[in-house]
């Protein structure tokens, strides 16, 4: 478009045709499958192709597939305890001069301090009994 183009004209003169885009189809808005959805995510992980890359040959928005992936994730909150490793700081105290050292050394024995609370592990308990209690301090404290 020229800079004579954007002056006001006299109503005399037409107008000059102007490009019009037609759409057809069903629109814009799409609705994908969770299975869609999930082989799509799952290309930008195995493949060595850019999100940006997936999503162009999708017709997707990077950011629309950024979103997929983000909500993809598990959730981590307080409230859910989940089946996730996290690590915490460990103290060693200095030996205490009283019969549960003379058990410890035969028994070894962990304890875990979350709020105030004292978990002692024995040895051989299972993990799920030892994650629902943990589970529970936590949610208590």
């Amino acid at each position: 478009m020229s800079d004579t183009e954007l002056l006001l004209k006299p109503k005399s003169e037409p107008e000059p045709v102007r490009r019009l885009e037609v759409f057809t189809g069903a629109g814009r808005r799409r609705r994908w499958s969770s299975e869609q959805k999930a082989r799509i995510v799952s290309e930008t992980y195995e493949t060595e192709e850019t999100v940006s890359a997936v999503a162009r040959r999708h017709g997707l928005t990077p950011q629309q597939l950024f979103g997929w992936r983000r909500n993809g994730r598990p959730r981590v909150g307080k409230a859910a305890c989940e089946n996730r490793a996290v690590f915490a700081p460990v103290v060693m105290d200095a030996a205490q001069p009283c019969a549960a050292v003379a058990l410890a050394s035969t028994h070894p024995i962990i304890e875990i301090v979350i709020n105030g609370a004292t978990v002692r592990i024995p040895p051989g308990i299972d993990a799920a009994t030892l994650q629902t209690v943990l589970c529970a301090v936590r949610a208590a404290a």
